[in-house]
């Protein structure tokens, strides 16, 4: 099986099935919408239809205008049309940690030479929505409860390492987000399953508080990928 097999087979077999606590949700994408699991399908046939070992990056968890929407990891609708050249019908979506990830591929040289390099995607692999006081439904980070945190973390544990199957390079880890860090170092402590862990702000921290500095954390996502 080539890594693009191995990653579908990953993403078709992906099913939560325990507990949440009141008011929160998940959604599958791969489920809730058949075109999803067709346009992931094209893109990991179209930049992982090989048996290269990549370096991992780790989210925290889909957002579901991204990766809730598309499957692909920080990849909304647009950026898939766009870069990738995958067109969905079904949805149209703007994310923007999505903004933020392309333009940093795009400074590294391309999707194509991106992806030979780096395998993206979270310890939880799929969406999480909360519902708050008005009754609105919003996205939702597996820490955000502390009682989400303790139901999810044996699926969040056993999809590591289901991750690492694929044949990732565990040498170094690239993990997004200083929080999303805490709890994936406490995790790393007990399991074991990556020799260090290089930490990075996260796409939509930079997008939303640091836009102004951009170019600088291109740079610095850049620089820690080159110091392989």
């Amino acid at each position: 099986m080539s890594f693009a097999d191995k990653i579908i087979e990953f993403n078709r077999s992906l099913d939560y099935t325990g507990k949440l606590p009141d008011n929160f949700r998940v959604l599958n994408p791969y489920t809730d919408n058949p075109e999803t699991m067709q346009v992931m399908q094209q893109f990991y046939h179209k930049y992982y239809n090989d048996s290269r070992q990549r370096k991992f990056i780790i989210g925290i968890n889909p957002s579901r205008n991204g990766a809730g929407v598309t499957g692909v990891p920080f990849t909304d609708t647009k950026r898939l049309r766009d870069v990738c050249s995958i067109t969905m019908t079904s949805a149209h979506t703007h994310e923007i940690s999505s903004v933020f990830m392309y333009d940093m591929i795009n400074a590294y040289g391309s999707a194509e030479s991106f992806y030979k390099q780096f395998y993206i995607n979270s310890p939880f692999p799929l969406a999480i929505i909360r519902k708050v006081k008005d009754g609105n439904w919003l996205n939702a980070n597996y820490y955000d409860d502390r009682h989400l945190f303790a139901m999810v973390k044996d699926f969040m544990i056993q999809s590591l390492k289901n991750h690492i199957k694929l044949g990732l390079d565990t040498s170094e880890v690239y993990v997004l987000g200083k929080k999303n860090a805490d709890f994936i170092d406490k995790l790393n402590k007990s399991e074991k399953l990556f020799e260090r862990m290089v930490i990075l702000e996260h796409p939509r921290y930079i997008q939303q508080y640091k836009s102004r500095d951009k170019q600088f954390y291109i740079d610095k996502y850049l620089q820690a990928f080159y110091a392989e």
